[in-house]
């Protein structure tokens, strides 16, 4: 799990189809549990049909034009998803859908309140996070170690009504290979779980997943 192959131009490739293709039967096929019965998800029948919990990969036009539109280079693990899937239902039961291409956009224009409730409250604080605090990552992470300054400026790309759980990628955080922070900000978090990749936050949220199954 969590494969990284490379790509003939020296670009990393990332093993999207593999990892989505084994979330989606995961999430369709029945679960039985001792003493339980068979426990069926409520997708609709064409994506039981289908096996496949996403949509046709976008075409490298349609990624172009969101990067276009946005002004920037999306980090590769991203544009490599959207290529595979442009779009996804439910990754766990905290995320509704990851966004279409055509939705995706900038938090700050997509949901000021999310921006207001964190940067008002923590700015009027003064709230700063040192860089030996701020750049920990995996378990030794705090999730209150987050910069709320950073989050007018992300990435949404995903949706979930009534909620505040969503997926954020952050330009203001660049690894050396060009991938952004990607930030998992959660309405029961006192904070965001932070990782350095789009993919290395999936990779995660999958293992969540199949510890909640």
């Amino acid at each position: 799990m969590g494969e990284i192959q490379g790509q003939d131009d020296g670009r990393p490739s990332f093993a999207w189809r593999d990892l989505l293709q084994r979330w989606s039967d995961e999430w369709l096929g029945p679960v039985r549990h001792e003493h339980e019965q068979e426990r069926v998800e409520p997708f609709p029948d064409e994506v039981r049909r289908a096996r496949w919990l996403g949509a046709a990969g976008a075409t490298c036009e349609e990624v172009g034009a969101l990067e276009g539109r946005l002004g920037v280079t999306l980090p590769m693990s991203y544009r490599q998803f959207l290529l595979t899937s442009n779009g996804w239902l439910n990754t766990t039961h905290g995320i509704d859908r990851i966004l279409a291409a055509h939705e995706v956009g900038w938090t700050r224009d997509l949901d000021s309140d999310l921006v207001t409730g964190w940067t008002g409250g923590y700015g009027d604080a003064g709230f700063r996070v040192d860089d030996d605090q701020y750049f920990v990552y995996g378990e030794a992470q705090d999730p209150v170690s987050i910069r709320p300054e950073y989050l007018p400026h992300t990435l949404k790309i995903s949706h979930t009504p009534d909620a505040t759980d969503v997926y954020l990628l952050n330009p203001g955080v660049v690894t050396s290979d060009g991938e952004w922070e990607a930030w998992y900000l959660a309405h029961w978090l006192p904070g965001a779980v932070r990782y350095r990749s789009f993919w290395d936050l999936m990779n995660d949220e999958y293992r969540s997943f199949r510890d909640e199954r």
